[in-house]
């Protein structure tokens, strides 16, 4: 397959960001409500009970919501840390009411890095997987730092569900995908839940 050109990638990565930072603080607290209580209602979320996402930033539907309800079911959290020692991979570590958060070369909060609080990707059930655009046949388009790409790109080996979360704006016709791109399995929006791989969930 031939590689998309990065102009096409980065047009859509720009216009989708415009209309995501553009929503009004009303329909961005309408929209982290309904995704929060879509994705408490899907079952691999409601049974799972490790379960990886992302802190918002850059318009991204806020998650905050949806963390609130996961630790009122006792359920544990855990947020995406820039690998320190392999650029351009992530490690996970829990994140609770208590966790002191710090901005990070990318000015994204994350928890200082603590080995005893982190989780493999065989620990977690459940990653909620942010991005820029995604398309009927669940190809995703992230911010270009192929993080979640590396992360994901045996995610059928290990136990771990990954799941797109996104306003319902971010939706395309078409993602111009490039081979390194990891299609997702399901993605959750305040409106609908988008489903293609039935059988891994």
């Amino acid at each position: 397959m031939s590689s998309p050109s990065p102009l096409d990638r980065h047009a859509i990565r720009q216009h989708l960001r415009h209309l995501r930072r553009h929503l009004t603080p009303e329909q961005q607290e309408k929209a982290a409500e309904s995704l929060a209580e879509r994705a408490i209602n899907f079952a691999p979320v409601a049974q799972a009970q490790h379960i990886a996402l992302f802190l918002s930033v850059d318009g991204e539907i806020n998650t905050r919501p949806l963390i609130a309800r996961l630790w009122q079911q006792k359920k544990q959290v855990y947020l995406p840390v820039l690998h320190p020692f392999a650029p351009g991979h992530l490690l996970f570590l829990r994140y609770t009411p208590e966790t002191l958060l710090t901005p990070n070369k990318l000015r994204i909060p994350e928890p200082a890095l603590d080995i005893t609080q982190m989780a493999t990707l065989d620990r977690l059930d459940v990653m909620l997987v942010p991005l820029v655009a995604f398309d009927s046949d669940g190809q995703r388009l992230g911010m270009g730092g192929g993080f979640y790409d590396r992360t994901l790109q045996n995610w059928q080996r290990h136990d771990v569900l990954p799941i797109g979360v996104a306003h319902d704006c971010q939706h395309v016709d078409a993602v111009p995908s490039a081979d390194w791109d990891v299609p997702l399995p399901a993605i959750i929006t305040p409106a609908r839940l988008w489903l293609w791989d039935a059988e891994r969930i």
